[in-house]
């Protein structure tokens, strides 16, 4: 924990604060992203353009994306991606597409917003999608897969692809953890076979904004009508009518459309914590190495594992234990502070018409907790937390 020695203005000592433990907590370059702020105001563009097409830039150089459209969060990507795809494909209302119990809701309520069914599929070792489980709920309703990347993590998404291309399926990455994540220094969204990538740089994230996200599809024309329908099916937005030094009023509407775009001020915030994300997933995974040091001849103790454990982003990490309520009232005494990600959607009133169809996944839920993992934590902090937890998992 963080103690503070507080000190009025003529220096007497005000007390002790101690800071506990969050979480998740992120760390902002705090003057290189004030002087990106103050470039945006200055030059008085502030909305969508200049920063936002900055960031696209460098995330495509950063990732090996092709295509790469800047929006105000993955929750409305993960919506784009869905609805786009229906639109192409011819997908009707009713038609299913299959994902995970285990994430937070947005990516299943993305699939319920376009009047589609959501079939919810187990999870394996890692928290991501079992590829068996996911090939015995294809119907021949099933019309594509949305894979997330849990935790950072690419689970067994190589055989997600070779199912999806046998049974003439789409995939939908759901990258929100997966910012830096690679395998063999390749990004996993570029893999072939995917056919969108949806990534978040919420307020916590690894590369952490106020909220945003990024929508990476594979060709020009669907990246094209994403960028139209986050701006309410105009199709032309601001920045293009006035980026020559002029401004042209005249455009046209072709679709009702949403107000999704991002904007400079979060764009320069990102471009600034870009330049700092490699070397923060890599002290994430120094964090993930002392826990898995420190836990792992705990036997109450299980520790979800990740393939490519040296280039994941490890957004989160999780352990799983006998008693997480109790675990977590335990942390709390020492001013740790830990999490659940995530409750099996399941159990929510709206899906609980696939209670039981995830036994995997709802026996984890109930058991799974967050430790804390972000920037701020010290190598004494991260040995205090195994501390505290072995001694109390016996």
């Amino acid at each position: 924990m963080e103690v503070f020695y507080l000190k009025d203005e003529k220096g007497k000592d005000l007390g002790i604060v101690v800071m506990p433990i969050q979480v998740l907590k992120p760390k902002f370059h705090v003057d290189e992203c004030l002087d990106a702020v103050r470039e945006c105001l200055e030059k008085g563009w502030t909305g969508m353009g200049f920063k936002t097409v900055q960031f696209e830039n460098g995330w495509k150089e950063y990732t090996g994306h092709e295509y790469a459209y800047y929006l105000n969060s993955n929750t409305v990507g993960l919506h784009l991606a869905v609805k786009i795809l229906k639109m192409q494909n011819g997908w009707k209302d009713g038609d299913e597409i299959i994902s995970t119990p285990i994430t937070f809701i947005s990516t299943n309520h993305a699939i319920m917003y376009e009047n589609l069914h959501v079939t919810f599929a187990d999870v394996d070792e890692y928290l991501c999608l079992d590829p068996k489980d996911v090939e015995k709920k294809i119907t021949e309703k099933t019309r594509a897969v949305i894979f997330v990347g849990y935790g950072g993590r690419v689970g067994q998404l190589d055989k997600i692809i070779k199912i999806c291309k046998k049974h003439n399926l789409k995939l939908i990455l759901d990258g929100a953890h997966m910012s830096g994540t690679r395998v063999n220094g390749v990004t996993p969204g570029t893999w072939d076979g995917v056919d969108v990538t949806v990534y978040s740089f919420q307020a916590v994230k690894n590369l952490p904004t106020g909220d945003s996200g990024m929508i990476c599809f594979k060709d020009e024309e669907s990246d094209k009508l994403a960028r139209q329908l986050a701006w309410l099916g105009i199709n032309k937005d601001t920045y293009a009518r006035s980026n020559k030094g002029t401004y042209s009023w005249m455009y046209d509407v072709d679709y009702v459309g949403f107000k999704y775009n991002g904007n400079a001020i979060m764009a320069a915030i990102g471009l600034v914590q870009l330049q700092y994300l490699d070397e923060e997933n890599a002290r994430r995974r120094e964090i993930v190495k002392m826990y898995t040091e420190g836990l792992k001849n705990n036997p109450n103790i299980r520790i979800v594992p990740a393939p490519y454990a040296d280039e994941c982003s490890y957004h989160i990490f999780e352990i799983i234990v006998p008693d997480r309520e109790a675990l977590l009232q335990e942390l709390a005494k020492h001013d740790i502070y830990g999490g659940v990600h995530y409750r099996d959607n399941t159990e929510y009133s709206m899906y609980t018409y696939a209670n039981g169809t995830c036994p995997k996944a709802h026996e984890v839920s109930q058991h799974i907790m967050t430790l804390p993992l972000h920037m701020w934590l010290t190598d004494d902090e991260v040995n205090q937390i195994i501390n505290v937890v072995n001694a109390f998992v016996k």
